[in-house]
C-alpha cells in the first residue's frame, strides 16, 4: 500500500487541516461567547451593585455617593433588566438616600414610578453613554439647620437616536448620625436655584 502523505506535499496538506480545523474551533468558541459577553456585563453590574455592602464599605465622599447614583443609574436605564432586577437595584439606590428623602415615598410607589421612569427613557431610545460628578474641589460645603450639608453636580452624556444631549442635575447631601453622606434630593439644573 502507498502513502499518500509522503514528503512536502502531505506536510502542507496536513498542515492545511489542522489550521481549518482551529480556525473552525475559535469561529464557535468566538460566536458563542460574543453572545454570552452581554449578559455577563449585564450579569456582572447588577451582581456588583446587589453585592455591594453599604454597611461596611459605604462610599466616603459626596462625590463618590453621587458617582454611585449616576453608576446605578446607568445600569438600571441602559440594560435589559427584569421586574424582579429592577426592584433589587431600585431598592439598593435607595440605601444611598437621606432618611427623610425615602420617608416622602412608600417602597412600592418609588419602585412604581421607577419603573415607569425607566419605561419611558426606554420607549424614547435613549441611553446613557457616559457620566460624571462634579470634581471633589467644586463641592460645596454648608450647614443647613444643623445638618452637614453638601451641594455638587452630577452629568449624564445621553443619547438620543442620532443626537447626544447632556443632563445635569444638582444634588444636595447630608450627613447622617453615621458620618455617611446620604442624598437628601436633586434636580434639573435649569430649575435649580444657583
Amino acid at each position: 500500500m502507498k502513502n499518500r502523505f509522503k514528503g512536502t506535499k502531505g506536510t502542507v496538506i496536513i498542515l492545511i487541516l489542522v489550521c481549518l480545523v482551529i480556525s473552525y474551533y475559535y469561529y464557535l468558541s468566538n460566536k458563542t461567547n460574543g453572545s454570552k459577553n452581554e449578559e455577563d456585563i449585564k450579569a456582572n453590574s447588577v451582581q456588583e451593585i446587589l453585592l455591594s455592602n453599604y454597611e461596611t464599605t459605604y462610599p466616603p465622599t459626596p462625590k463618590e455617593v453621587v458617582k454611585e447614583f449616576l453608576q446605578i443609574s446607568k445600569v438600571l436605564h441602559n440594560e435589559s433588566l427584569t421586574d424582579e432586577e429592577i426592584t433589587a437595584v431600585g431598592l439598593k439606590i435607595r440605601e444611598l438616600y437621606d432618611d427623610e428623602f425615602v420617608a416622602n415615598k412608600s417602597e412600592t410607589d418609588y419602585i412604581t414610578d421607577l419603573k415607569s421612569e425607566i419605561a419611558t427613557f426606554r420607549s424614547n431610545d435613549y441611553a446613557i453613554t457616559n457620566y460624571y460628578a462634579s470634581s471633589s474641589t467644586d463641592v460645596v460645603y454648608g450647614v443647613v439647620n444643623g445638618y452637614e450639608c453638601a451641594k455638587l453636580y452630577g452629568t449624564f452624556n445621553i443619547r438620543a437616536g442620532g443626537k447626544s444631549q447632556i443632563l445635569q442635575d444638582v444634588f444636595l447631601l447630608r450627613k447622617d448620625s453615621k458620618g455617611h453622606w446620604k442624598i437628601y434630593g436633586w434636580q434639573p439644573v435649569e430649575a435649580s436655584d444657583e
